[in-house]
């Protein structure tokens, strides 16, 4: 079963915080990620070895050793082969586990989002989580399976070139010592200014995807509005502020990884010249020149390592703190549905609701009671709070006073997400999503019968489904593109009719139809759909004479 984030966990603030997030997101598969650390740390211990066998080699040809050259020159090329192989395994181990824990953290962020309470004012664009489930979750899974276990090679092969070096003259080693912690010590205030940079970048970022985003799915009507050139200026002046983020961060590292260079050259040139004088003076074999040489690049190499990865675990803090962010969002009531049989009505008591900041009352005390059974049109200007209704008896949103009841026969509920089975709900608009006909219809019911299909496109007024080029499997693209709004309308009323619940409850379901399709759909609505209780939102007073019951919603 797939693990998901728990409702009222903070969002990581702090570094600490951040880590144990980060620790907490990587649980079952830690133990493959210290599998990839492990095997880097085998890659580097070879090659330390591999530093050890040329040594000795150079001194079997120079005299100094007397020990056989095939045996060497054999375990040379095993020490080869071996961290091929290891590199091999290493490679194909962290990009399996990278995979599959990046496809858990999506997965599970994404049915936290899709699981989170709608406050009806979102504080996150939607491009915006998109950009942190894409970009952060890449960075986060990348560092937790790629870098974080180099690291520990890293550190094992500074620690071995090093311990290697003594043995060969301690006097070199603690000058590499002494020179080295200058270079890769990192103030506080250069992480802090560059977890600062990176969050500013990430977050740039994902307002440009959100303004793609947005632009893209409403290209029509920017190209109608003339607006092109404005939403094309917009853009270029985020990637501008971005690119100038980008290079800002650049120069700061650059800067720093400048000290590091400096401090690694001289490093180098100490370690050749302390050969080359104990050459001359003979205190120093070819071997151990070659040793010399090789062991300071083992050295050097896994601090321009380090220095590296500091900014790379600055990203992963940034891209923890704003995943954390998504999964502080908090959860709606989970739990068994509660489904109420036979003939369902819903009573409203007092209902008061405003909108958060927002300026006044969209409700005010209403009051009514939907009897099972009945066809009820909701109807009052725009804005006056219908849609609002709907979304209140759904549970999307939580009244500030009063209660909505939902009740048959023999029980009585108060609306919540547990209680959302018994409904069926038509948005307004346009609100297919990409891929068949059957696809969008058996979202109401999945178990749907071909007949059951049929039924229900009758009654939603739909039958020109059967006329088209390839019927039931013609595709729908993004937002029902390929239909008319009047279709998608209809095939979206159809998949609200097969949806088991005892309420169907349908946002101007006519706002795209003509006059006489409107009249037929209606008369089917109330002849055709048997023991369902219809709420019927409209602005239309038209409509609502053909209803068996009208309420209006006047502004408060």
């Amino acid at each position: 079963m797939m693990e998901r984030y728990e409702d009222g966990k903070v969002a990581p603030r702090g570094g600490l915080d951040c880590l144990r997030w980060l620790w907490r997101s990587s649980r079952g598969f830690r133990l493959a990620m210290l599998g990839c650390g492990m095997a880097g740390v085998l890659q580097v211990s070879v090659s330390l070895y591999f530093v050890f066998v040329c040594k000795h080699l150079i001194d079997i040809v120079t005299g100094i050793s007397n020990d056989g050259l095939p045996l060497y020159i054999g375990v040379m090329i095993g020490c080869m082969v071996m961290q091929l192989v290891l590199s091999l395994v290493r490679t194909r181990l962290a990009s399996r586990t990278e995979i599959r824990l990046r496809n858990g953290m999506r997965s599970r962020l994404f049915a936290h989002l899709m699981e989170s309470r709608w406050v009806g004012r979102e504080k996150l664009h939607t491009g915006d989580m998109l950009n942190r489930l894409e970009g952060d979750v890449a960075t986060i899974t990348d560092s937790l399976c790629r870098t974080i276990p180099a690291m520990l090679a890293t550190v094992v092969q500074l620690g071995g070139a090093l311990v290697l070096l003594a043995r060969l003259d301690w006097r070199l080693a603690a000058v590499l010592l002494f020179i080295m912690p200058a270079a890769v010590l990192l103030s506080k205030s250069y992480v802090r200014s560059m977890r600062r940079m990176s969050r500013e970048i990430r977050d740039t970022d994902s307002g440009i995807q959100s303004h793609l985003q947005e632009h893209l799915q409403h290209r029509v009507l920017i190209r109608t509005l003339e607006y092109t050139a404005q939403a094309e200026g917009r853009l270029g002046g985020l990637q501008g502020a971005l690119q100038r983020m980008v290079m800002r961060r650049t120069n700061f590292s650059v800067f720093s990884r400048l000290l590091v260079q400096l401090g690694f050259s001289a490093g180098y040139a100490v370690a050749f010249l302390w050969g080359i004088f104990g050459l001359r003076d003979g205190t120093v074999t070819f071997g151990m020149m070659a040793a010399f040489l090789q062991l300071v690049s083992q050295v050097q190499r896994p601090i321009v390592d380090m220095s590296r990865y500091v900014p790379s675990l600055i990203r992963v803090l940034t891209s923890a703190e704003r995943l954390g962010e998504l999964t502080e969002l908090p959860l709606e009531e989970r739990g068994e549905p509660v489904k109420l049989g036979g003939q369902v009505g819903i009573r409203i008591e007092g209902l008061t609701f405003a909108y958060p900041d927002g300026t006044r009352r969209v409700l005010d005390g209403f009051s009514h009671d939907f009897a099972p059974g009945s066809l009820t049109a909701v109807v009052g200007e725009t804005g006056v709070g219908k849609s609002t209704l709907i979304r209140l008896i759904l549970a999307l949103l939580v009244p500030g006073k009063g209660r909505i009841v939902f009740y048959n026969g023999s029980r009585e509920v108060e609306a919540s997400p547990l209680t959302r089975c018994n409904l069926s709900y038509v948005p307004q608009g346009n609100t297919l999503v990409s891929g068949t006909v059957r696809d969008n219809l058996l979202m109401g019911n999945p178990d749907a019968t071909d007949d059951e299909l049929r039924q229900a496109l009758h009654t939603a007024v739909a039958d020109f489904v059967y006329g088209l080029p390839d019927g039931l499997e013609t595709r729908c693209g993004e937002q029902g593109s390929g239909l008319s709004e009047g279709q998608a309308q209809r095939i979206a009323i159809a998949r609200g009719l097969l949806r088991p619940g005892g309420v169907l409850l349908l946002d101007e379901p006519t706002s795209s139809l003509d006059g006489e399709t409107e009249r037929l759909l209606l008369e089917r609505l109330s002849g055709q759909v048997k023991g369902k209780t219809l709420l019927l939102i409209t602005h239309r007073e038209m409509i609502a004479q053909m209803c068996t019951e009208a309420v209006k919603i006047v502004r408060s």
